[in-house]
């Protein structure tokens, strides 16, 4: 069976187009917002060759593919015809949790791979930094840097677009709304105010009426992602009431003016108080204790990943970045990819039948690179004591690194090749922390699986 088969079948076996509401994929997934989900019938789905498993979690219908997931997505749209609009009966039904979750998987899936890249130029360029194979003043160092950091700074551009796909709005007015957001005076006299200049304001004036805020909106998450919220309601709202032959000109003017407007008074400066209150929450788990932390967020986090939840982790680990410079998460997340290889390593070990180790080895491989579904829906949700195992380790290697303050300064894919990025004072923790993950993970894999298969 050729994909393009395996997707119409796909298409049948969720219910139809008809039953398809909005449909987009993250860097493994495809997933769904369906009108009816008992009109699925994933036991067909997931014995379609290229599928690596199927599962329906907070009312969002996941397949997993794996890398290839865009080119499906890709060829699933030319098939659907046009994309599939979200409906009011869907929106309603949904609770909160499951609209975050759509929300955030959705605005982060399609941006992912620009986000890794760029992590990945600037954990390398960190490791040679510390490694003093470049100078840290020289041009080169600024030219590669320049291409890392430019995402990361203009990250509002990219979530305005992505989250304007999710809310069904104008790509080209949410950019608009995030150039309001990065307009350099806003963000100069930002930087003024941190710097407690003198002469530094900490907001703008409308009319001698309405305050504008001072702050910072490169790099933030939760502003902007809201603020394309808005504008979806606004821009909808307007129409509804212009005209027909003043909306060419006049429905985008009153949009921008109404969306941009709310943005920089009211929701912009209430995305920075919830992104800090986010970064809070986790900072008040550190204060308890950094290894009870650790232990939490590395016991969760394969758990995460499986029902498709470990997106909501991203934006607090932006903030934190954005507010200290640093992030304590994200080696976690990295604690908890190298358990997962650790076990399924193990599995391939231990298996016997020949196609059965190289699927799993091929996903042992993918895990160590940072892609951990395929080990997690292709392996260890067949061997729940090898889940176990992983789960175990990851908590334990995050509390270990967590003990030790292991952070990170920027962004990174939490793969194998991420540990450039961590040279310097926390070097030797990290790569304690991945031996202990990947070792203690196989070991524990292979005791227990390996007592299972006797009984």
């Amino acid at each position: 069976m050729g994909t393009q088969e395996a997707i119409g079948k796909i298409i049948h076996l969720v219910g139809g187009k008809e039953n398809i509401n909005n449909v987009w994929h993250c860097m493994t997934r495809l997933r769904f917002d369906l009108v009816d989900d008992n009109k699925v019938d994933q036991g067909a789905i997931k014995a379609l060759p290229g599928v690596l498993g199927a599962q329906l979690q907070s009312d969002q219908f996941q397949i997993v593919i794996g890398p290839k997931v865009n080119s499906w997505y890709e060829q699933m749209l030319a098939m659907l015809g046009t994309a599939p609009q979200a409906g009011e009966q869907a929106a309603g039904r949904k609770g909160l949790v499951s609209l975050f979750m759509d929300t955030v998987s959705g605005v982060f899936g399609p941006i992912v791979p620009a986000i890794a890249g760029a992590g990945m130029i600037k954990g390398l360029l960190a490791g040679l930094i510390a490694l003093n194979v470049v100078s840290a003043k020289s041009d080169t160092v600024m030219i590669i840097d320049l291409i890392a950091s430019g995402v990361f700074y203009f990250l509002p551009f990219f979530l305005a677009v992505s989250a304007a796909k999710i809310f069904k709005t104008n790509e080209y007015l949410a950019a608009a709304v995030a150039a309001c957001l990065m307009y350099p005076s806003l963000i100069d006299a930002a930087k003024a105010l941190a710097a407690h200049q003198e002469g530094a304001v900490s907001a703008f004036w409308l009319l001698d009426v309405l305050p504008v805020s001072v702050f910072n909106y490169s790099a933030s998450v939760i502003p902007v992602i809201f603020s394309i919220l808005a504008l979806s309601y606004i821009h909808r709202g307007v129409d509804k009431i212009m005209p027909d032959v003043l909306k060419t000109v006049f429905t985008p003017t009153l949009t921008l003016f109404l969306a941009a407007l709310a943005a920089l008074v009211v929701i912009g400066p209430i995305g920075i108080y919830l992104g800090k209150a986010l970064a809070w929450f986790i900072e008040g788990l550190f204060g308890i204790s950094a290894s009870f932390a650790g232990l939490v967020v590395g016991a969760i986090r394969p758990v995460a990943i499986l029902t498709g939840m470990h997106h909501a982790m991203t934006p607090i680990a932006l903030q934190n970045f954005s507010e200290h410079g640093y992030d304590m998460l994200m080696p976690m997340m990295f604690m908890a990819n190298m358990s997962i290889a650790g076990a399924t390593f193990a599995i391939w070990r231990l298996s016997k039948n020949r196609q059965d180790k190289t699927v799993t080895l091929s996903a042992a491989v993918s895990a160590l690179l940072g892609i951990t579904e395929p080990a997690l829906f292709g392996v260890l949700t067949r061997y729940k004591k090898a889940f176990i195992s992983a789960t175990i380790a990851s908590a334990l290697a995050s509390a270990f690194i967590a003990f030790f303050g292991v952070r990170l300064y920027g962004y990174i894919l939490s793969s194998i090749f991420s540990l450039p990025a961590y040279i310097g004072p926390y070097f030797t923790f990290a790569l304690s922390g991945v031996v202990i993950a990947l070792i203690l993970s196989f070991v524990l894999t292979t005791i227990l699986v390996k007592k299972e298969q006797r009984a």
